[in-house]
């Protein structure tokens, strides 16, 4: 994914889920990653060992997959089954370790089943004191091709992610950056603190029928779940702490000299569940002169949260530059676990690329949400009811004056679940009404000699703005949802190869974000919190002459600077990170054999990485050090 600049880290620590953000939106964790095009809960690092590709849909290519949500959508596409055998092996220079296996086979009469197998195993040792964890992955995808015209698909992994996780940094007094040249420093350590342990479970299936040559239908069905029990000695605010008694400082910020309090965390047994059922008929035919695509469908999709009021308990205070001091825990437990949402959201779908003449193509369509949710801010507390109808329209015009060229306008909008309140909010746990955003766009996509495709886009993106406000005293906010958040940006993309030898993947993103009419003047007119106005990467890979299998790795990524707080007043830097790698293909005893080595942030740079915020709450992480890696795969 970082080889798209419209792609960055949001709110993404050591030791827990990463998030992410897409044209400068937090990718919504209940609608927006998926797998195998099935909505899966977010709050988990989806493994990659038994994935095909990663897929960034936004935009047009979003419309013409039938998913849209603010920024975009991630997709994870799932190996097939196929004669596969592999192992693999890594190390890094921190001292983590990891083993891999990769093992396929097609078998019956006409070769009809198949099954893939995947598993792994990693010890991480994390550039940041402390938060060394360990993880094990299991998959296995099924193939049964029925007939002719039918075919089933079976996908189920697990994933079990164990490691202490390390708070962020926050602004000093609200205002400056902390003055950090170190990423191994972990703040808040206290030595009974627990890993967080993080248990993933995807599940999906999927039936096709083909009619005939025109005409075909899939029903696919998945359910995935997480169960997080998060553990930490939590740095937070100063609200405690002797430097920030009197005032002067937001409680809400690290101290102006580096003060923060230390909290007692637990919040066990955190559940999410995303189910998700489809119907969906594609077909061609025409009608006179116009030739259509149509795809028909019906969804019903389900996210339900249970959760317990969590012990958050303050312990003591410490300093960034000081030594770890150790406190007594908190005596209290956490409560029970209770439902604190229960969405359900049923839809009718329909889109039609009609085909007009050699050079016009118009996409028209649209789904009708029936959103029915019940929400829940306390064990005996009274449901918030939503029961909400819309229709989401999705329009698209297509032009190609040639054959490798192609211009499009599209119009879509699309319904997403709102934020919930964090633990310190007044309305703590409390979810936010639906929102729903629109988003415009115009982009063009020429390929080049059939080796390079050359992509530009300008978009304009809007939805209610969500902020945590200040009461008047300063000491307290409430999460609320007022106002618009509108992003208007340009990007500009290419990917393929420019020689036989030299392939290149080359991405710009400009982003101009902005909050209105969101009643806190001073939250307004500069840009929003985490975007940067420009980010750019640029990859290449060279089959080095002479040398057979050989192949040298190289980019480079930039970030401009990024506002780190909602007022605009505090900055991080802009930075640049280089990367060198190569890879080598050969045979070992007749088998294929693959060697990787590869240094991230060549130069050591220290950088912040990540001024994400999180339900209302501003933090930093530093990017990750110089790091080498290697690894070799054996075919067998």
């Amino acid at each position: 994914m970082r080889n798209d600049a419209s792609v960055v880290n949001d709110y993404a620590p050591v030791g827990y889920f990463e998030g992410f953000a897409i044209r400068g939106f937090p990718v919504d964790l209940a609608s927006a990653i998926r797998i195998d095009g099935l909505t899966v809960s977010g709050e988990q690092n989806v493994p990659l060992e038994n994935k095909e590709r990663v897929e960034i849909l936004k935009g047009l290519a979003g419309i013409d997959s039938g998913v849209v949500a603010p920024g975009g959508v991630i997709n994870f596409v799932t190996k097939r089954s196929a004669n596969v055998a592999s192992v693999t092996t890594g190390v890094d220079s921190r001292g983590s370790t990891s083993a891999a296996v990769d093992l396929g086979r097609r078998f019956g009469p006409d070769h009809q089943f198949g099954f893939r197998i995947n598993a792994a195993k990693e010890n991480m040792h994390s550039y940041i004191d402390g938060t060394n964890g360990r993880r094990t992955f299991g998959s296995i995808a099924a193939d049964w091709d029925i007939s002719p015209r039918a075919s089933l698909q079976f996908n189920a992994e697990f994933q079990q992610w164990i490691q202490r996780s390390a708070p962020g940094y926050q602004l000093l007094g609200g205002t400056v950056v902390p003055s950090v040249n170190t990423t191994s420093k972990a703040l808040g350590t206290q030595p009974w603190a627990k890993p967080v342990t993080t248990d993933a479970l995807n599940l999906n299936a999927r039936f096709d029928y083909r009619f005939n040559d025109d005409w075909n239908a899939y029903i696919a069905a998945g359910r995935s779940r997480t169960m997080i029990d998060d553990n930490s000695a939590f740095a937070y605010g100063c609200y405690y702490a002797p430097s920030c008694a009197a005032g002067a400082t937001s409680p809400f910020f690290f101290g102006a000299n580096g003060d923060y309090d230390v909290y007692d965390f637990r919040s066990p047994g955190e559940y999410r569940r995303n189910d998700d059922l489809r119907a969906v008929t594609t077909g061609k035919f025409a009608t006179g002169p116009l030739r259509h695509e149509l795809t028909l469908g019906v969804s019903v999709q389900r996210r339900v949260v249970h959760m317990a009021n969590a012990v958050y308990d303050y312990v003591g205070s410490e300093n960034i530059d000081g030594p770890d001091i150790a406190f007594a825990p908190s005596p209290n437990t956490a409560g029970p676990s209770y439902p604190q949402l229960d969405s359900w959201q049923y839809g009718v779908f329909g889109l039609d690329r009609i085909s007009i003449g050699e050079h016009w193509q118009v996409l028209a369509g649209g789904k009708e949400v029936l959103l029915r949710q019940r929400s829940w801010d306390s064990l005996d507390g009274d449901a918030t009811h939503t029961d909400r109808s819309v229709f989401l329209p999705q329009v698209a015009l297509v032009y190609k004056p040639v054959n490798v060229l192609s211009l499009y306008a599209s119009y879509s909008k699309a319904l997403s679940l709102g934020d919930q309140a964090p633990v310190r909010a007044t309305n703590a746990y409390a979810f936010l009404p639906p929102v729903e955003s629109h988003q415009f766009e115009l982009g063009a996509k020429y390929d080049w000699l059939d080796r390079l495709s050359l992509t530009a886009a300008v978009f304009s993106i809007s939805k209610p703005f969500q902020f945590a406000d200040p009461d008047a005293s300063g000491t307290s906010y409430t999460f609320v949802q007022r106002g618009t958040q509108r992003h208007q940006g340009i990007e500009l993309g290419a990917a393929g190869r420019l020689t036989e030898r030299l392939s290149l993947t080359a991405s710009v993103a400009a982003i101009r974000a902005r909050a209105y009419d969101s009643g806190s003047p001073a939250y307004e007119g500069h840009q929003i919190i985490n975007v940067p106005a420009l980010r750019a990467s640029l990859y290449a890979d060279y089959a080095v002459p002479g040398v057979a299998g050989l192949n040298m790795l190289g980019g480079v990524e930039y970030s401009a600077g990024r506002n780190a707080n909602e007022e605009g007043t505090a900055r991080v830097p802009s930075w640049f990170v280089f990367n060198l790698g190569a890879r080598y293909t050969t045979k070992i005893g007749g088998h294929r054999t693959v060697l990787r080595v590869s240094v991230d942030n060549l130069f050591n740079k220290f950088y912040w990485r990540d001024a994400g915020e999180q339900q209302g709450d501003a933090y930093l992480f530093p990017g990750a050090p110089r790091t080498a890696r290697v690894s070799l795969t054996y075919d067998f």
